[in-house]
Formats: structure tokens, C-alpha cells, sequence
């Protein structure tokens, strides 16, 4: 087990959670009360714990939080910063580089690809190395390669440097939430930290309209990078004045067999394999026979993976990469699979709603960003009512809400609405219920995976959240894509779905993308279902007893 305490002088101790799957896990904890989630318990496992501390105290000064709080969010943030900016100005990259259309999709697909891949087992690093190293140096090397990458002037360079860029997000990101995790105590301002932090990956989607859309208007696509890489590079000069320093180091000894390397590896293959399949199989076609050969292979190294880490946490007294039996735990494991479908739903949301805007209506890219401003404007204000409600609603109140906006959003774009119909009708209530819901969701799913571990296992935890938001985003995103094109072409043949540019105002395109977002909508109402169904007579997951 991990020793390292992350903090410095002036760091009050962070409180140690039980995990709900381990409750003999020695974590250090004497005076601990039940947390109310655990209330009604209803079989759904052991219950959540906490250590008995005030709720108000910060473990900084109060300048010195909020600067690590903000320094944290600055990793999602940029994350989704990164995508969402490259989206709006792939035409322009591609015809710079000479990118054929069909393949400018790998842009953004090399970072997502390596980003959700190499989440876990850098997740582990972190945990076992130290939180705070890993998150400077990814943050560092998202700095550096983001800068190379303007000055790549070939496809195959471009895509790779994308995928590194990837790789370092894929380092500071679930950090981020394991600093987090280790730093807050149970209460208010862990209810604060979190919901910050949650909302940084929707208000980068959002900036990342505006930035791809105003520098892609007024100048050079390469100054998107640039102005990437100095937040890169001020994330990681914050993170290296903020985040505190770990008093105590492990031992070289402890490290020899602290990472499951062979799990590392059957894992972050299986994914790559998978998330290559489905990218690409959205590129060339689902009739390509090597598509669904990879998938088998992804799904067989996958299945390897898991009975690896069931081994070695049954039969070995190694740590394997992840504790596969955290998901025995009922609500675990359906806040997991609530994450996967919510992220799906929410992220094709955005991007049908965007070719809806863009592709169908014709508008430009400032015209396309400004219908996507109320998203950025409701989601900062979502972050102080989700940092309330956290202690004072029941968690399964705060699910099934949050699930339902998204629910929502992907309705009001699937009815047969009148396209001519004014934007203020449906597309805003649609754009800020979207937001609404995520910042409300995503922070109750992370606050419930940090109280579901202890300490030692922060990272990894928000690892294995986001990677599971990533596989549901390319499953989700994958088989929109084949629902849109399949509708197309029903309608209007497929020789003529085929043909760029001439086709995509027409009434088969608007049938595809309404049909799209029909299974968005399907997507979310399976979310809201099982957030009913398992959280029913959950309590209030950021309350705090004193």
C-alpha cells in the first residue's frame, strides 16, 4: 500500500474514506461516522465512511485553495479545450495539410484515442509515484508537444503529435481528481472543489467553440495551438507552486512491484485496439472486414485484463491496476454505467447539434459558437447551485435530474420541429439543459467514486471514471454516426449520401441527424432509469455530520 501523505506544512491531514468495497481496508481512520448515502442501505453494500471533522475547514489558506482548486480544473478544462477547438477548424487544417476530408476526423480521434486509452495506468503511476509529479510533468509535456504540433507539416506527424498530446492529458487529468480526492475533506468545500472542477470540461467544450470559431476567422488556425500550449504551460507553472508537496516519499522497495505492468499493458491495448475500431470504422466503413476482427481482439484482451486483476486481488497480495470488485458494489457499478451513457448522450449532443447548425443550416463558425454561448454561461453558474445542493439533496435526486436535462436537450432536436423555428423556441432550452444537467451529474459521480475509495487509490479512481465516459463517448458516438448515415442513405440512396457538400441541407440529412439524436434521447432515458432504480433511498452524498 502506498505511503505517501500528500501536503505540506501547513496541510491539515485529508480525510481517509473506507472503501465501500473493502471495509477491512486499513486507512487510518478512529473517530468515523456513517455517511448519510449509506443510509437505507437497501443491499447495495457496505456503507460509505468518513472521518468525524468540521465541514468548514480548508486544508490551505483560503488564496492557496482556490488557486489549486482552479490550477486542477485547469487540466479538464483544457482537455476538452483541446478537442472542441480542433473541431471547428478541421476544414482549414485539413486543407493546409492536405488532408482528405474522410480522414480529418483523426485530428481529433488521435487525442481522444490515446487520452481515454492510457487513462488507467496512468492513474496507477500517479498513485504510486506521486500525484503531484505526474500532474506537472503531464501538464508539462501537454505544453511542449502542443507547441511542436503547428509546425508539423505532414497528415501522419499531425495525427501523431495529437496523440501525444493525448497521452499527457491523459496523466493530469485523473490526477487532477485524485489530488483533489487526498487534499478535501468530506464537506462543504470538497462539494465546492469538485463541483469547480466538473465544470471545467463543459466550459471547454464551450471556449473551444469560440477559440477554434474566432482564431479560425480572423487568423491562422496554427495560433488555436499556441494559445493552447501557454495555459498548458501556466497550468504547470501553478501546479508546481500550488499543489503541496508530499512529506513523505516511498521507499525504492515499495515501488518494485507496485504497478501491474502486464495489466497495464492488456488493458491499454484492449483500448486501443477497441477505440481505433470504432474511430475507424466510422472512416472507412462498417463493411471493412478487419473492423470487426479488431473489436473481437479489443473485447478478448479486455476480458484478459479483468480476470488478470480478479488474480491478483484474490489469490496474490500484488496490487493489481484496478480492483475489478469495486463493481460487486451495486451503485458502483451503476453510477459507472450511468457515466458511460450520460457521456455518450452529452458528447453527441454537441456534435449533431453542431453539424445541425453548421452542415444543415449553413451557418459559419461565429455564427455556430454564439448558439453554443448560453452552455458556457449556465454552466458557471451551475457550478455554485450544484456545490448546494450536493449536501442538501439525495444523491439519487441529483442523478435522476441531471440525467433527465440531458434527456431533454437530445429530445427537443429529435422532434419533428419546424427547422425554420426561432432558436430561442428550442434550441436555448436544449443548449442550457444539456450543460445544466452535466455540471450537475458529472460532480455527484466523482464525489461518489472519491468517497468509494480510500486514499491510495484517488487517481486511479478518477481514471477509471473518465475512462469509462471516453468508451461510452466512441460507443456512443460510433453508432450514432452509422444510425445517421444508414437514415441518410434509406432516403435519398447511398450514391448520393455519398457526395459532399451537395447534399447536406437536404430533408435525408435533417431525417439522419433527428434520427441521431433519437438515440441520444434513448441513451439518456436509459441513464435516468437506472439512476431511479439503483439510488433509490441513497442520502445526501456531500452531507456532512458534525
Amino acid at each position: 500500500m502506498e505511503k505517501q501523505a500528500e501536503g505540506s506544512g501547513s496541510l491539515q491531514p485529508a480525510a481517509d474514506v473506507v472503501a465501500i468495497i473493502h471495509p477491512k481496508t486499513e486507512t487510518g481512520v478512529h473517530d468515523v461516522e456513517r455517511n448519510s448515502i449509506g443510509d437505507n442501505n437497501d443491499g447495495q453494500g457496505p456503507p460509505i465512511e468518513q472521518t468525524n471533522t468540521r465541514s468548514s475547514s480548508l486544508p490551505l489558506s483560503k488564496a492557496r485553495t482556490i488557486a489549486l482548486v482552479i490550477t486542477l480544473t485547469g487540466a479538464a478544462f483544457l482537455n476538452t479545450l483541446s478537442v472542441q477547438a480542433c473541431v471547428i477548424i478541421l476544414p482549414t487544417i485539413g486543407q493546409d495539410l492536405s488532408i482528405p476530408t474522410a480522414r480529418q476526423q483523426w485530428i481529433v480521434s488521435a487525442y481522444s484515442l490515446t487520452f481515454g486509452c492510457f487513462l488507467l495506468l496512468w492513474g496507477r503511476l500517479a498513485d504510486v509515484y506521486g500525484k503531484r509529479l505526474i500532474f506537472i510533468w503531464g501538464s508539462a509535456w501537454v505544453c511542449v508537444v502542443t507547441l511542436v504540433c503547428p509546425f508539423i507539416a505532414n497528415e501522419i506527424g499531425f495525427d501523431t503529435f495529437r496523440g501525444l498530446q493525448g497521452l499527457g492529458a491523459a496523466a493530469n487529468v485523473p490526477t487532477a481528481i485524485g489530488i483533489l480526492g487526498v487534499t478535501f475533506q468530506p464537506g462543504k468545500a470538497r462539494n465546492y472543489a469538485f463541483a469547480t472542477y466538473s465544470a471545467g470540461a463543459p466550459l471547454g467544450s464551450v471556449f473551444g467553440n469560440f477559440l477554434g470559431g474566432l482564431v479560425g476567422q480572423y487568423a491562422t488556425w496554427k495560433w488555436v495551438f499556441w494559445i493552447l500550449a501557454i495555459m498548458a504551460g501556466l497550468v504547470t507553472m501553478a501546479g508546481q507552486l500550488v499543489i503541496p508537496v508530499p512529506r513523505i516519499q516511498p521507499l525504492e522497495s515499495e515501488l518494485k512491484n507496485a504497478v501491474d505492468w502486464p495489466g497495464g499493458i492488456l488493458v491499454t491495448v484492449g483500448l486501443v485496439i477497441l477505440m481505433f475500431a470504432l474511430t475507424d470504422g466510422n472512416v472507412v466503413g462498417w463493411s471493412q472486414p478487419y473492423i470487426p476482427v479488431l473489436i473481437v481482439v479489443a473485447v478478448l484482451l479486455v476480458a484478459a485484463f479483468v480476470f488478470w486483476q480478479l488474480h491478483l486481488e484474490k489469490k496474490t497480495v500484488r496490487r493489481p491496476l484496478m480492483k475489478v470488485t469495486i463493481f460487486k458494489n451495486k451503485r458502483v457499478a451503476a453510477a459507472m454505467a450511468i457515466m458511460g451513457l450520460f457521456f455518450a448522450a452529452f458528447n453527441n449532443f454537441l456534435v449533431f447539434a453542431t453539424y445541425f447548425y453548421q452542415d444543415y443550416q449553413g451557418h459559419d463558425a461565429i455564427q455556430t459558437t454564439l448558439r453554443f454561448i448560453p452552455t458556457g454561461v449556465v454552466g458557471v453558474m451551475t457550478i455554485f447551485v450544484t456545490s448546494q445542493i450536493l449536501a442538501r439533496v439525495k444523491i439519487g435526486y441529483i442523478m435522476a435530474w441531471g440525467t433527465m436535462c440531458c434527456t431533454i436537450s437530445g429530445l427537443l432536436f429529435a422532434v419533428p420541429i419546424r427547422p425554420s423555428t426561432t432558436y430561442w423556441a428550442w434550441g436555448f432550452p436544449a443548449m442550457c439543459l444539456s450543460v445544466f444537467g452535466a455540471d450537475t451529474l458529472f460532480p455527484a459521480l466523482l464525489l461518489l467514486t472519491a468517497h468509494s475509495l480510500p486514499r491510495e487509490d484517488q487517481a486511479i479512481g478518477g481514471a477509471i471514471i473518465n475512462a469509462v465516459g471516453q468508451i461510452g463517448r466512441a460507443i456512443g458516438l460510433a453508432i450514432a454516426t452509422a444510425i445517421q448515415v444508414a437514415v441518410q442513405e434509406s432516403k435519398e440512396g447511398p450514391t448520393a449520401a455519398a457526395v459532399e457538400g451537395n447534399n447536406l441541407r437536404s430533408s435525408a440529412f435533417l431525417s439522419g441527424l433527428r434520427s441521431a439524436e433519437w438515440f441520444n434521447f434513448a441513451l439518456g432515458l436509459l441513464a435516468f432509469s437506472i439512476a431511479t432504480v439503483a439510488f433509490r433511498g441513497a442520502g445526501n452524498l456531500g452531507a456532512h455530520k458534525k
